[in-house]
């Protein structure tokens, strides 16, 4: 988990990567629909991938600084072939 120096002081930063569009789309809606609003899907260039099929989607997420958060979306990205960041401004 990661507070951004800009963020509220009240809200964390999420990162969720993976490997198929389709999956972080979903997990996007399915975080939306339960009522977090802080839910974006980008496509993100990761460290020592040139190519631009290579890159992967990532799912940020905004909540409360809640542990519970970083345990769920790490499972939920392991689950979708993916992984959590837990620093993703860092």
């Amino acid at each position: 988990m990661c507070t951004t120096p800009d963020a509220e002081p009240s809200r964390t930063e999420h990162l969720l990567v993976l490997p198929e569009r389709e999956s972080a789309e979903e997990i996007a809606e399915d975080l939306e629909s339960e009522g977090l609003s802080e839910v974006r899907v980008v496509r993100e260039a990761l460290a020592g991938e040139d190519d631009a099929e290579d890159h992967e989607w990532a799912v940020y997420v905004r909540t409360s600084p809640d542990r519970a958060y970083a345990v769920r979306f790490a499972a939920l990205a392991a689950a979708h072939g993916g992984w959590y960041d837990p620093n993703p401004h860092g």
